[in-house]
């Protein structure tokens, strides 16, 4: 975040419901509840955003963009899952491309309503295999219990036109949460303006801080430019290996 302020934007990192340091109770924990949310934050500002989103939060970013569409000027997906209008996360993750996927390997589901969660070791080999032993310490011991709800809902747009908004996609290309492969097939199923590969692990804020800040600044520039795409892809190289 630091990083991207002294590139010269403005950021704000918020916490999802059930995230981070929110305490919404996992019953209340929904797709929608998460659209809410960033639509929230969107209606604070009234320049367009750039909204991005890792991981799941791919989905997150798709349904809000159904709510908020006036407020998004690009949205950004790193090594995230990017579903078309009634398409579930568990429903990407069973494409023949998602076959090897670490989290479904390792993640274990209890409760009622379920959560999901994964061990030390499971979250290593899934999303930090290219940190360093302080990375992924600090990182496991940051991550929580995660709503199972969110991933089984359909993403459903309530403003079709959602679909016009510019995409952009940050593959990972040693990623063992969200396969390569897989996130190719979304980029060619959905589309992208733009498409920038960086050689690291699920976890480019982590483990390729700079080239992750690089990649983003130069699609934010691109969209505010209006040329977005119109250069090469960029290759960015790993970091903080230990």
């Amino acid at each position: 975040m630091s990083e991207l302020e002294a590139a010269g934007h403005r950021v704000e990192a918020l916490d999802l419901p059930g995230s981070g340091d929110d305490r919404t109770p996992v019953e209340e924990i929904t797709l929608d509840a998460y659209a809410e949310r960033i639509r929230g934050v969107l209606a604070s500002d009234p320049e367009p955003a750039v909204l991005v989103g890792h991981s799941m939060g791919g989905v997150a970013i798709t349904q809000a963009a159904g709510v908020a569409r006036k407020r998004i000027a690009l949205l950004i997906y790193v090594s995230a899952f990017m579903p078309a209008d009634g398409q579930s996360l568990i429903e990407l993750t069973q494409l023949p491309e998602g076959e090897g996927d670490q989290v479904q390997a390792n993640m274990v589901v209890e409760g009622d309503p379920p959560v999901a969660s994964l061990t030390g070791e499971g979250a290593r080999v899934a999303c930090y295999g290219n940190c360093n032993e302080v990375q992924v310490s600090w990182a496991v011991g940051h991550m929580g219990l995660q709503a199972v709800a969110p991933f089984m809902e359909p993403v459903k747009l309530a403003d079709p036109t959602a679909n016009d908004i510019p995409r952009a996609y940050v593959i990972c290309s040693r990623d063992q949460a969200i396969p390569p492969p897989l996130q190719r097939r979304m980029v060619r199923d959905r589309g992208a303006q733009a498409v920038i590969e960086i050689d690291t692990d699920h976890s480019p804020w982590l483990s390729a801080t700079g080239a992750l800040v690089a990649a983003l600044d130069r699609l934010g520039r691109e969209s505010d430019a209006g040329t977005l795409g119109a250069g090469d892809v960029l290759l960015g190289s790993r970091e903080g290996e230990g």
